[in-house]
């Protein structure tokens, strides 16, 4: 089920230090050079609730926080950011770009804290009321360069970046497989590309969506 309204809606994916903030950066500069309305929004966050509920479930020193308690911590910002942001925006007819989204919840909490991928999607289909993206953009990383990536500078790991290296290898193969099973609703890339070629190629894909919903027509 996607969205059906006005707008278009696409979310970026893929394992930490992937370059996904990066690159819905520049698919948005793209997009609002020729004059289209773009909305930036994360996962989790989005909303002042959803922006707690972040701090809560990624920062350090809140005590231990068990698998089933982080699904729904996720799900809940999720429920208010899919009804208080982005469904308005996509009913506004503007062009959503979401850093992370339902496939997140499915990877991190269904496969990589084992609680089932088809339990937790249940979980978040139901808090968004059946909301998907027109185009999941997800960057392939290896988890190995991801951890490189996000802590070159001397950056601090979040609570789950900071897991181990085996948590993030069922994370990548969970999204890979995630994107197997419905090839036409997603564009896989290697993120290790350069930041340019991604910025087309995933611009070259979004032309194709707004083509064919009439967003594109000026």
């Amino acid at each position: 089920m996607t969205n059906h309204s006005p707008g278009l809606f696409i979310a970026f994916e893929g394992g930490d230090g992937a370059g996904k903030s990066t690159q819905a950066a520049r698919l948005a500069e793209a997009l609002e050079t020729r004059g289209l309305t773009v909305l930036r929004t994360r996962e989790p966050g989005g909303t002042p609730i959803g922006e707690k509920l972040r701090s809560l479930v990624l920062d350090h020193g809140h005590g231990h926080i068990d698998a089933h308690t982080e699904a729904l911590i996720f799900a809940a910002s999720r429920a208010a950011h899919a009804s208080q942001v982005i469904r308005p925006a996509l009913e506004r007819g503007e062009i959503v770009l979401t850093d992370r989204y339902i496939d997140s919840s499915v990877a991190y909490q269904g496969a990589g804290r084992d609680l089932g991928t088809d339990a937790v999607r249940s979980l978040n289909e139901w808090a968004t009321a059946g909301l998907q993206p027109d185009l999941t953009v997800l960057l392939d990383v290896d988890p190995a360069d991801g951890r490189l990536r996000r802590t070159a500078g001397e950056a601090v790991e979040d609570r789950l970046e900071s897991e181990a290296d085996e948590f993030h290898i069922r994370i990548r193969e969970a999204f890979l497989k995630l994107a197997a099973n419905r090839p036409g609703a997603y564009l896989v890339l290697p993120a290790q590309l350069p930041v340019n070629e991604l910025a087309a190629l995933i611009l070259a894909r979004v032309d194709g969506l707004l083509a064919s919903s009439g967003l594109g027509a000026a």
